[in-house]
């Protein structure tokens, strides 16, 4: 099998270390059959999609409706290479699916806009699939209605053209979308289970997601929400696309 690519952009190495290991069992892979690279370390370079069953992308503290003159170097340099790889496989419909910044990534291409009108603080929610998502190959493994582990400041405001909207939320309208047939992101975290999420409530207590005050109110009521479905999107882009 060719392996599967993992993208990070977390610098925090507990966060980056959970996320990839919650991701392989998520996938339900070993580590060599998903390759990590950490792209606030090293540049992404030229991508030869023939190399890989397909790629997935974390997500992280960047976003793309920060000010321009807020943006590090690293950050825009980051937005670039994705900007880049997020054209290349749209061109190409290869297998992509990004989590919460795979939103931001995607969403803006073609007429998208990605801005702050429906971000969410760091919790459980509700997410329910479209019509179309409960038809998707990929979304209709998810139950009509699930709990989905998420935060972010950032969301789509207006899909890209082209996009078919696959998952909805009460607050946040865009959950999940597809581009062509292959390529896919998700505004929540699949994922996360409640350990993985207190882990990144106590590594970005002070990144203006939450009041660092809430730190322990937000972890208690993450553990008294019953989040277990979205793992399993995980496990089906890897049944769907290995080869």
């Amino acid at each position: 099998m060719k392996p599967f690519l993992f993208l990070g952009t977390r610098a925090e190495d507990p966060a980056a270390d959970g996320e990839y290991v919650s991701v392989l069992r998520g996938m339900g892979l070993a580590e060599p059959e998903l390759r990590r690279v950490r792209l606030e370390r090293e540049s992404l370079g030229q991508v030869n999609l023939d190399r890989w069953s397909g790629i997935v992308l974390g997500g992280g503290p960047f976003n793309v409706s920060d000010p321009p003159e807020a943006k590090s170097p690293v950050q825009r340099r980051v937005e670039a290479e994705l900007g880049g790889l997020a054209r290349l496989v749209v061109s190409a419909d290869f297998p992509f699916l990004g989590a919460c910044y795979g939103i931001g990534t995607l969403g803006v291409l073609d007429g998208g806009q990605v801005d702050r009108t429906y971000g969410e603080p760091i919790g459980a929610t509700p997410v329910s699939l479209t019509e179309a998502g409960r038809t998707d190959p990929l979304f209709g493994v998810l139950p009509e209605r699930f709990e989905a582990f998420l935060g972010h400041k950032e969301a789509v405001a207006r899909m890209p053209e082209g996009a078919v909207l696959l998952a909805t939320g009460d607050r946040c309208p865009v959950q999940g979308f597809r581009l062509r047939e292959n390529v896919y992101a998700t505004q929540f975290h699949p994922e996360l289970d409640v350990e993985d999420l207190c882990l990144r409530i106590d590594v970005y207590r002070e990144y203006g997601y939450f009041d660092p005050d809430d730190a322990d109110e937000l972890k208690r009521a993450a553990r008294q929400a019953t989040v277990s479905e979205p793992p399993r999107l995980l496990r089906r882009f890897a049944e769907l696309y290995a080869r």
